[in-house]
């Protein structure tokens, strides 16, 4: 079949359209014919030979899908073959196709086709797992959301005023302040001009969403609430980082680090279900829309990842693979 290729860990130019054997289903999962699947800061990571795919799993990136079950493993009953679904993957999604766990696979939300489903999976699991499973974000408490425009950012902002909170989102220009806005964002903040910390004010927010990491641990901390929670899903701004204890025992606050990736795969269904009831009906009822900002070809990944590096977009780059009739 066909996938995308790395010849090296490097920059945009070492991916390539190559042939790779095709997957077989084993026990408990499912066979999917990919139609689409969508790039992800992770996926870049793993281009550069700095994230590598954890144990079982396929040197292919691509960490979500969408596409038609075409077989069964063993084991299987929840799924038939001919269901077009979408899916959380821990590799595999830049080919033709891909071997999922079943756990891991979702029905196409109400009202999405199905190039556009592939967007889905990553971000709206991402967000759930962390601001609501790890977060515990509640009605009427507040959500500060960094890197507002982004996939992650764009998902978080529209699913936490679905469940009545207050949003405030960090963003790097006019362009994106005005699509958070938009998106239903409270207070939108322009990292180039402004201190978050500041714009946040002394009461500080409930739970941050971070992407940054170690650049932004201290100011994060900074700007917690009594008994906020801080949790952690990126890195692009640095591993390692000075932390004041004291400041963070005197706010009662957790700093929480998660990885959807790597988690088990019995955890990696729960969130999956728990996507499925909870954000697929705001989908279907038009509270949350998914956000694309491009949909290119497999052949032009390169472009895909140049796309994403440069951060010009706002929403997901989804990538078509093949049939999507």
């Amino acid at each position: 079949m066909r996938a995308v290729t790395t010849s090296e860990p490097g920059g945009p130019e070492v991916l390539s359209i190559g042939e790779v054997p095709d997957p077989q289903p084993g026990p408990g999962e499912v066979l999917i014919e990919v139609a689409a699947t969508a790039v992800n800061r992770a996926d870049v990571l793993q281009r550069q030979g700095n994230y590598p795919p954890p144990p079982g799993a396929s040197d292919v990136i691509g960490l979500e899908c969408s596409g038609t079950i075409t077989a069964l493993g063993a084991e299987v009953e929840d799924w038939s073959i001919g269901d077009q679904v979408c899916a959380l993957l821990a590799g595999g999604g830049y080919a033709e196709r891909v071997a999922v766990p079943s756990g891991q696979v979702m029905p196409i939300p109400d009202g999405v086709d199905l190039v556009t489903a592939a967007a889905l999976p990553e971000v709206c699991c991402t967000v759930w797992s962390n601001v609501f499973m790890v977060g515990h974000l509640q009605p009427g408490e507040s959500l500060l959301v960094h890197g507002g425009s982004g996939g992650i950012g764009s998902c978080a902002i529209q699913v936490a005023k679905a469940y009545d909170a207050r949003v405030l989102a960090t963003c790097g220009s006019a362009e994106k302040a005005e699509f958070c806005r938009s998106l239903g964002a409270d207070v939108v903040i322009n990292y180039k001009e402004q201190d978050f910390v500041e714009e946040v004010g002394p009461d500080g927010v409930d739970v941050i969403l971070d992407n940054m990491g170690a650049s932004y641990l201290q100011r994060n901390v900074d700007a917690l609430a009594t008994a906020g929670r801080l949790v952690i899903i990126g890195m692009q701004g640095g591993v390692k980082g000075e932390l004041n204890i004291a400041k963070l025992l005197g706010k009662r606050g957790a700093v929480i680090a998660t990885s959807l990736r790597g988690r088990p795969l019995g955890e990696k269904a729960a969130i999956c279900a728990a996507v499925v009831e909870h954000v697929w009906p705001l989908i279907a009822d038009g509270r949350v829309r998914p956000i694309v900002h491009a949909t290119l070809p497999l052949e032009e990944v390169g472009r895909a990842h140049e796309l994403m590096e440069s951060s010009a977009h706002a929403g997901k780059i989804v990538l078509t693979v093949g049939n999507v009739g």
